[in-house]
């Protein structure tokens, strides 16, 4: 893949258009999680160590191309200027005469680039104003590469462009994990639904040596083949589809990994009552929540045996205990192999990061990325926007 960093440009004294993500949790006007902040400092400060001026760009919420006071992101600016340690323009509007009173070492944010309706429409009258406000464009918002927005596509082809530090780390990871990756190559594909993630498993089956279905999708593929799943979450009219998957998976030669035993349980909520059980004795009025301990110990043989694994959704009911038992022991796994330099491990989306993080497995994780949406389309072999609009 052929896409320019920051390294590969002269950024002195020139005006640095940064396409960020910052669309961060907030409550009664606060920051309540700054991971996002965090993850863009390493670009904002190397272009403020090359001589480059960095203008922030970002979206926030879905005004729907309307000015929304509440979606502003002047209500960014204190943790980001807390963040980055100096104080942070807000530019709103008039961006021309601010930005050119910028000086060295200033950092700028435009206000919320979704008030404008020329944004998600792609606009090229929009991009070519934003244009006039920089030198360089960097794209360091992998998590909106999935979507070609005025600043995120058309921009990215009116200046010269690149990577910032995060979309750079991001592209890599991924790239290492599916493009070129040291094999076998085991996926963990996880989460409520098989009709979300069709796609996904699509893709996984003929570039994975091994693919591990859980949480409510494993039940349709149990379902699938014949066996009772109870009051489970199950997607029976999917049964042909899941089958197909089966059949693709075996002509690739990947072995899928279903669960053996199975945690079930009458109720839905935290210490109800529960049993383990075979795969195949689900009782007719209980509900699987969990993979069993024979399931992990399964899976955790796998991962000792892979060199490569990529993980995307939880195994069970990781929200409520006893049902995060088997993610939970199954990501400390992951996490340990990693430590000792086992095993590569990239791992994405909302409820993934949320899970290894209960389960204190993601600091020791390869990588991890912030990136919902565009994560998944990656995995599932589309074109990014974004991306590609930085190739060449």
């Amino acid at each position: 893949m052929a896409w320019k960093t920051l390294d590969n440009m002269d950024l002195n004294g020139k005006r640095v258009l940064i396409r960020v993500d910052i669309n961060v949790p907030m409550e009664d006007g606060r920051v309540t999680d700054t991971t996002r902040i965090d993850r863009i400092v390493p670009t904002v400060r190397d272009v403020l160590s090359a001589g480059g001026k960095p203008i922030l760009m970002a979206h926030y919420g879905r005004p729907k191309g309307k000015t929304v006071p509440e979606m502003s992101l002047s209500h960014v600016v204190p943790a980001l200027s807390d963040i980055l340690g100096q104080p942070v323009t807000f530019i709103d509007g008039n961006y021309g005469e601010k930005i050119d009173a910028l000086g060295t070492g200033e950092i700028a944010l435009l206000e919320n680039l979704r008030f404008n309706p020329g944004e998600e429409a792609n606009d090229a009258a929009f991009a070519a104003r934003l244009a006039t406000l920089g030198d360089i464009y960097v794209n360091d918002a992998f998590s909106a590469a999935h979507r070609a927005h005025a600043s995120t596509e058309a921009l990215a082809k009116l200046l010269p462009a690149c990577a910032g530090r995060l979309m750079q780390a991001e592209l890599s990871a991924l790239e290492g994990a599916l493009a070129t990756p040291k094999r076998p190559v085991c996926a963990v594909v996880g989460g409520a639904k098989v009709s979300t993630k069709l796609d996904l498993l699509g893709n996984l089956v003929s570039k994975v040596n091994h693919l591990v279905i859980g949480g409510g999708m494993a039940n349709t593929f149990l379902a699938a083949q014949g066996i009772d799943v109870g009051k489970s979450l199950c997607e029976h009219d999917l049964a042909d589809t899941a089958r197909d998957i089966l059949a693709k998976a075996e002509a690739a030669d990947c072995k899928i990994h279903l669960p053996t035993d199975i945690v079930v349980a009458r109720e839905f909520k935290a210490g109800a009552d529960h049993e383990v059980l075979p795969a195949d004795k689900c009782p007719a009025d209980a509900m699987i929540l969990d993979a069993g301990p024979d399931t992990v110990a399964a899976l955790e043989a796998v991962f000792a045996d892979s060199n490569t694994l990529i993980w995307n959704g939880p195994l069970g009911a990781f929200e409520i205990q006893p049902f995060n038992f088997a993610t939970n022991a199954a990501a400390r796994k992951a996490a340990d192999l990693t430590r000792r330099g086992d095993l590569v491990s990239v791992a994405g989306g909302g409820d993934t990061v949320a899970a290894l993080n209960g389960a204190d497995a993601a600091a020791d994780f390869t990588y991890i990325s912030t990136a919902g949406g565009a994560f998944l389309e990656w995995m599932e072999g589309k074109t990014l926007p974004g991306v590609a609009a930085l190739e060449g």
